[in-house]
């Protein structure tokens, strides 16, 4: 009986000293334009990463850029979140393209999967034309305070926004525009194990990470909302109240063209 006691006492031990060491990390999962829906997925994965306690918040990111307003508006609860936020573009084939290296350049931690680019961060306007010298300058003081508040490269993030200037993984390593070069999830949470942020030690050694996906809202709005199928969308619109015009009594043509726009 004492025995049985005994091993009842060490598997509760055991089981409890494996629970303290395994820390709970938090992923958001970021494809496409950054938009406002995107925005506000962040918002909701920082603030379960605080509700949970999480030792940290990963932004798995693949983007070509997106709109200013959003992309500030991430930037600034990231800046503002009480649990590190370690950004990560992978997997290989990823970019941090325009808006996506403003947000790599201003998360506690910056990674990158080998294969991945970031940089082209020249502003242009939704039409894909080029903006006038007053935003770009904008722009410009803007990638350079969050690189200096980062402590990253203030010259080449600045190069990003006048020169268009794109890099690979290993050169944005090299050239202290990211902190961390890693091929997978264990080497991230390898190499992240033991960094400092702020006035925190990560502990990711025995880490779980549990992925927030968006939720049904949140994809369909993000898809709808990325400029090629707005386009569509609004083409298919206006057709359809050109149809109803033509063919008044129609009736289903322009309330799908009304919906659509």
């Amino acid at each position: 009986m004492r025995k049985l006691i005994f091993i009842l006492i060490l598997i509760t031990f055991i089981s409890t000293s494996v629970s303290a060491e395994e820390s709970l990390i938090l992923k958001l999962k970021v494809e496409g334009a950054i938009d406002p829906i995107v925005a506000d997925y962040i918002a909701r994965g920082i603030a379960e990463a605080e509700k949970n306690n999480a030792t940290a918040l990963i932004i798995q990111l693949d983007t070509p850029g997106g709109l200013d307003l959003a992309m500030r508006k991430i930037i600034k609860d990231i800046q503002s979140s009480p649990v590190p936020v370690v950004t990560y573009v992978y997997p290989k084939g990823a970019r941090a393209a325009s808006a996506g290296s403003f947000i790599l350049i201003a998360s506690h931690i910056a990674a990158m999967a080998p294969g991945t680019n970031v940089g082209a961060a020249h502003p242009v306007s939704i039409e894909g034309r080029d903006v006038s010298e007053k935003i770009v300058n904008d722009a410009k003081a803007y990638i350079k305070s969050i690189a200096k508040l980062r402590g990253r490269n203030v010259t080449l993030a600045e190069s990003f926004v006048v020169n268009s200037t794109s890099i690979t993984a290993e050169e944005a390593l090299e050239y202290n525009i990211i902190d961390i070069v890693a091929e997978d999830y264990p080497s991230l949470l390898a190499q992240l194990n033991g960094k400092r942020v702020e006035n925190k030690t990560l502990k990711t050694k025995n880490a779980k990470i549990k992925e927030i996906p968006m939720n049904f809202r949140e994809e369909i709005l993000h898809i709808i909302s990325n400029p090629n199928i707005a386009y569509i969308l609004f083409m298919a619109g206006i057709y359809g109240i050109i149809f109803e015009l033509a063919n008044p009594g129609a009736i289903l043509p322009g309330v799908v063209g009304g919906i659509c726009i």
